[in-house]
């Protein structure tokens, strides 16, 4: 069996009501696709997150670097694809978006890899359950009034069955966003959890020591990226110093980057993102080795991927989920219905269809393809 063609395309859905995080304003997301061929009639897709820009950057990796690498090779040496794709690229990027256009090409293979075995990836993957626990994911800052904006959400999503929850801060003012997660913590009730993404908002540990201090009271499940992902040793400040865990990882690249977050005892959550560090290969890698210091892992976005993953990684805790009623993440606008996420009761049931078990929307990346 040889991979014949490797296809990629740019997709950019826009967010319809005006969004933002801590440190940028969202107008629309940019996806990239990725479909592997092969001349024994299996087709393997993959994607990830380019950003709110750079889509085109992204996928000229795929186009330029790695299809001509691996046209006419077995697709299920997979492995040796990723040493020779990240090879390829050494000297163009080893993060950002020659590490995100690995990841979709590895999703790909992977999901190929799972639909010629004829299993779901979380089976092929060796899983320990066929369900997984979610949280609802949220609290982005939009017009009108941030407490009622938080209580509507949270009561959105407790219709659908969430008791845990995460909201963003580090956006406001700072008695606006203790405010909002007081709120918050008010609105899910004791029994619920809460977790805070700050996106990276503060420069400086004491910054963020201070506003956790400051909702401390609020039984909070981890704070998330409090600083720039590049300071390691600041994020080890605010672990050693808070009781409330510290989460990160979801821009960092390749086990060696999660070597060092675990070197330094950054964090008391790794959250890998496989469309960031480079694809299933890597995301296996990384958890394995956070099982290897008892450190659990609460992967970033993209739950129609992750849940099979957290499914197939005992010390995975939960998948981070949003609906696309809430129209902030919007990746499954590109996926058939059919082949969407249906959550019950805070948990994400895992289906059989193998590979992933997406169908990309063939009229929908029409819509939204960049040309």
């Amino acid at each position: 069996m040889n991979i014949t063609d490797i296809r990629a395309a740019v997709v950019r859905v826009p967010v319809d009501k005006p969004t933002a995080i801590a440190t940028r304003q969202l107008a629309a997301r940019e996806y990239i696709l990725v479909w592997v061929d092969t001349d024994a009639g299996h087709a393997g897709v993959g994607y990830t997150y380019a950003g709110t820009v750079a889509g085109q950057a992204t996928v000229e990796f795929v186009d330029d670097a790695f299809r001509p690498r691996l046209l006419g090779q077995d697709p299920r040496l997979i492995e040796g694809h990723w040493a020779a794709m990240y090879q390829e690229v050494l000297l163009a990027g080893r993060r950002g978006a020659a590490l995100r256009a690995i990841s979709a090409v590895d999703i790909a293979l992977w999901d190929l890899l799972g639909k010629i075995a004829g299993l779901p990836l979380y089976r092929l993957l060796g899983g320990w359950t066929d369900e997984v626990p979610a949280y609802a994911s949220g609290g982005y800052y939009r017009p009108g009034d941030p407490l009622d904006n938080v209580r509507a959400e949270i009561r959105f999503y407790k219709g659908l069955g969430f008791s845990d929850f995460k909201i963003k801060v580090g956006g406001a003012e700072l008695e606006i966003d203790v405010a909002r997660v007081r709120t918050a913590r008010e609105s899910i009730g004791a029994a619920g959890r809460l977790a805070l993404d700050a996106n990276n908002a503060w420069r400086w540990p004491h910054d963020a020591i201070r506003f956790a201090r400051a909702v401390e009271d609020c039984d909070i499940w981890w704070l998330e990226e409090p600083l720039s992902p590049d300071d390691i040793a600041g994020h080890g400040e605010i672990a050693r110093t808070l009781e409330m865990p510290v989460a990160t990882g979801e821009i960092h690249a390749t086990r060696w980057d999660f070597r060092d977050l675990v070197a330094q005892r950054a964090a008391d959550i790794l959250q890998p993102d496989a469309g960031v560090l480079g694809g299933v290969s890597e995301w296996m890698k990384v958890a394995h080795t956070a099982a290897s210091f008892n450190l659990p892992v609460a992967p970033h976005w993209h739950a129609n991927l992750h849940a099979h993953l957290v499914a197939a990684a005992h010390n995975s805790i939960t998948v981070e989920y949003f609906a696309l009623e809430q129209d902030i993440y919007n990746f499954e606008r590109l996926v058939t219905p059919a082949t969407r996420l249906h959550p019950q009761d805070g948990r994400i049931p895992l289906s059989d269809r193998p590979g992933l078990g997406v169908e990309f929307d063939d009229k929908a990346i029409a819509r939204w393809r960049v040309d």
